[in-house]
């Protein structure tokens, strides 16, 4: 007799101790200068995301490479910027750090890893107007200060903030 296996969409083959800790925020904000004086254009991700989806950008601790600590589930350009929703999972222990970071409030920054496919110069600033992205680090000084995740409950995880952080 064959076996079926079913998983939900939250579980992992690596998880080890309990559900993931759901997140949500804005990665980016729309024509808003971040301390580098980078500047992302509305619609700068569009043909990015059409490409990949969520699934195709990484979600990392600190910008590393090697330590990817969960997963992105939903991003949306909307009026205010790009809204990321995810899940911190426990399969590392990089993860674990993540998730104890983050639950206790000590870790809440956003920060976006991509290449500028389209740019400009406007005085010191550089807007990107199209924008290929491959990452979205959980970080604890984001370059864009504006740019902050929650911890959210499982029943509010489908809502966009109203207002956001």
């Amino acid at each position: 007799m064959s076996r079926v296996e079913i998983r939900s969409p939250t579980s992992s083959p690596l998880a080890t101790r309990h559900s993931p800790l759901l997140i949500q925020g804005y990665a980016s904000l729309w024509g808003v200068a971040d301390l580098n004086g980078d500047v992302v254009a509305k619609g700068a991700f569009a043909a990015s995301l059409a490409k990949t989806g969520a699934g195709g950008v990484r979600m990392l601790h600190q910008h590393e490479s090697r330590a990817a600590v969960g997963v992105w589930d939903r991003m949306v350009e909307d009026e205010r910027g790009l809204f990321v929703a995810g899940r911190i999972m426990d399969w590392s222990a990089e993860g674990r750090f993540a998730e104890a970071l983050s639950r206790a409030g000590a870790l809440d920054g956003l920060s976006i890893g991509f290449r500028s496919s389209r740019a400009r110069r406007e005085g010191r600033l550089r807007v990107l107007v199209e924008a290929e992205l491959w990452e979205v680090s959980l970080v604890t000084f984001p370059m864009l200060p504006g740019a902050r995740f929650r911890v959210v409950r499982p029943s509010s995880a489908d809502r966009q903030p109203a207002g956001g952080r």
